[in-house]
């Protein structure tokens, strides 16, 4: 039987994709649920996965446009190949490999040299040759020797001089490596060239201005120290900073909501809801999957959340509905080491909040200077709707917030002000 895999959709509004990259040849046994293939849009990556087990016809090649519900390939699920397959693949293995595979079973009788898979050992002209017997019978029948197989598949080309040429070079030491003039040339995915015309738009679009802070992570780093422990026995996986900023984020922009609001033609927007994207690097570029209604949220429930959407952005299971909707962005560049930086607009919002390295730093601390784990953040905003004044009461309040982490769970506000009624 014949099934036909056809393109998924990854969003409504999408109607046409590409063939990033297939993960199973033209004409290899996959076996069902496998994943086959990787297509791309400029919304999202997705996986197509085997329907059923047999042989795989590839019908679209990578870097092919398809339209959504064409078919990308079809299986044969013809149980009759199966075996022929399976024998296939041992006939083509390592000889010195040794599996399972190789064991008696019931391809044994289609191949009876299957059952002795156990490689001779035969001299040829400059060493020794381990054959198996199938091969063997197969050249007893055409009258081929040993030598005329290896003159026959082998002759030594310009690649193979310049392989043995580094081995020796990397053990000489102190040997200069041969320079490369080569130049890797791939197509641009179209969730990169997406990528990169929505950035462009930014700066030609947007009034666009960077405001700066530093925050003291002393009191954070030490809470989440003591509480790691019985966290991660709670909930199964461990506390980290995003948590905490992306609390404090929401906390700030109930505090100024401006920043959480957006342009639409004359009008301007200011939802009441506060749906936070955190920016996650995939190999494919940056996602920025969506948490929606962080205002309601604990901090348990939101690092469990981070975690689980980073994971499907990294895995490539991301839907276009998780990324879609933001209000505000978070992005993290510390994670690769940087000390300061200016992030880029996500439109249509009007302000992302970006994060940076942690790094020891001697500051004034009570009139004295002290040594101190400093971060610092950034806010890019809009300042055709954003003013200074919120830009900057902003980051304070980010600033406040995380230096004590306390007033998180008070939905900004410290012990002493909550019995206060303040």
């Amino acid at each position: 039987m014949i099934f036909e895999i056809k393109i998924p959709s990854p969003g409504e509004s999408i109607t046409e994709v590409e063939i990033g990259k297939w993960l199973a040849n033209d004409g290899s046994y996959v076996n069902v649920n496998q994943e086959i293939a990787e297509i791309e849009s400029d919304k999202a990556t997705l996986s197509i996965a085997a329907t059923s087990s047999g042989i795989l016809r590839i019908l679209v090649k990578e870097g092919e446009k398809a339209t959504v519900g064409s078919v990308a390939c079809t299986i044969d699920s013809d149980d009759s190949i199966q075996p022929a397959s399976n024998a296939s693949i041992l006939l083509n293995r390592d000889p010195q490999e040794k599996s399972e595979a190789e064991a008696p079973s019931k391809y044994s009788k289609l191949i009876p040299e299957i059952a002795n898979p156990e490689p001779e050992v035969l001299k040829a002209e400059n060493s020794q040759i381990k054959i198996t017997p199938a091969a063997k019978a197969v050249m007893k029948d055409s009258g081929l020797s040993i030598d005329d197989i290896v003159n026959g598949l082998r002759r030594i080309v310009r690649k193979d001089v310049e392989a043995v040429l580094g081995i020796q070079n990397e053990i000489s030491v102190g040997q200069t490596l041969a320079a490369s003039r080569d130049i890797e040339k791939i197509p641009m995915s179209p969730l990169r060239r997406k990528l990169s015309q929505r950035l462009v738009a930014v700066k030609n679009e947007t009034a666009m201005l960077t405001t700066f802070n530093e925050i003291d992570m002393t009191e954070l780093m030490e809470l989440r120290k003591k509480y790691q422990q019985p966290f991660l026995e709670k909930y199964g996986y461990k506390i980290g900073f995003m948590s905490f900023f992306t609390k404090a984020a929401s906390s700030a922009l109930s505090s100024h909501p401006t920043v959480n609001s957006l342009i639409e033609g004359d009008e301007i927007l200011t939802p009441k809801f506060h749906d936070i994207g955190i920016a996650v690097q995939t190999p494919k570029g940056l996602m920025v999957p969506v948490i929606r209604n962080v205002e309601t949220k604990s901090i348990s429930s939101l690092e469990g959340e981070i975690k689980e959407l980073a994971e499907k952005a990294r895995d490539k299971k991301l839907t276009v509905q998780e990324m879609t909707g933001g209000t505000f962005t978070i992005t993290n560049g510390g994670v690769f080491g940087s000390l300061m930086s200016t992030p880029i607009i996500n439109p249509p919002q009007s302000a992302i909040l970006g994060m940076h390295s942690i790094k020891d730093r001697p500051i004034a601390v009570n009139g004295k200077v002290e040594i101190r784990p400093m971060m610092y953040v950034a806010l890019s905003y809009d300042h055709r709707l954003i003013d200074g004044k919120d830009s900057v009461g902003f980051l304070v309040k980010i600033k406040e917030l995380i230096e004590n982490p306390s007033k998180l769970l008070f939905n900004g506000k410290s012990e002493g002000e909550i019995l206060l009624g303040l």
